[in-house]
């Protein structure tokens, strides 16, 4: 503290500026602040729908509002894959159950990168990838949505068009 005098005798420091003054954003309506709300409890609660590309060969999707650079890293493989799930041979129903039950263990497990193997639907009838446009709906609609952050076809050397990466939320409470 060199430098530091002390006030003399009765004499007081100068008073400090008032702080300036902080302009408050005009105070949402009840109405708008509920539906706020509900919209940030439906995304953490993981009922916010996904957007997702679809083409012939790719499929791709993500939460809305996810940075896209976590999208375009998951896109050109650069998560590193922790598990996956090879679908090959399963009907539509077995597939299903897999999955969910595959995607809730690695969430819980504390996986953020999986791969799921649906294959090109070259042995199915017609040679119509079922699981494939299966698991699309299964990421828009169905209950594994909630564990999702984003997914996208895999590269070449992952599977290419016959398989998905899929990244996970992180597990609650960690």
């Amino acid at each position: 503290m060199a430098g530091v005098r002390p006030l003399a005798e009765g004499s007081t420091a100068a008073p400090l500026p008032p702080p300036p003054s902080v302009r408050m954003p005009p105070a949402r309506d009840e109405t708008e602040t509920r539906e706020v709300m509900q919209a940030l409890k439906d995304l953490v609660d993981g009922e916010h729908p996904l957007d997702i590309f679809s083409t012939s060969e790719a499929i791709e999707g993500a939460i809305p509002g996810l940075d896209p650079r976590l999208l375009r890293k998951l896109r050109r493989g650069e998560f590193a894959v922790q598990d996956h799930l090879d679908l090959h041979g399963l009907t539509w129903q077995e597939a299903r159950a897999r999955v969910d039950a595959f995607l809730h263990e690695a969430m819980l497990s504390g996986k953020r990168c999986v791969l799921l193997i649906h294959g090109r639907g070259h042995g199915s009838k017609d040679g119509v990838p079922v699981l494939k446009n299966a698991l699309s709906t299964w990421f828009l609609r169905g209950g594994v949505r909630k564990y999702l952050l984003a997914f996208a076809t895999a590269r070449p050397a992952d599977g290419g068009a016959g398989a998905v990466y899929v990244l996970l939320r992180r597990r609650p409470g960690s």
